[in-house]
């Protein structure tokens, strides 16, 4: 019975941590963060060196 009530009271404190960090985070405007990084544009493809070939099973 006791290890339940600890579960609980755990289980509380998460809760109320993540509303906190819910709370401060829309006061900064850390929300927002994302949708400045959705208009970054994409790196290039094309750009990155070409993968080496895999090495032969028939070595020495």
């Amino acid at each position: 019975m006791n290890v339940l009530v600890l579960q609980v009271f755990v289980s509380l404190m998460l809760v109320a941590s993540s509303v906190l960090l819910f709370a401060y985070s829309v006061r900064h405007r850390d929300h927002e963060h994302a949708d400045r990084l959705s208009l970054f544009p994409l790196e290039d493809d094309s750009a990155q060196s070409p993968a080496e070939p895999p090495p032969s099973a028939s070595q020495e």
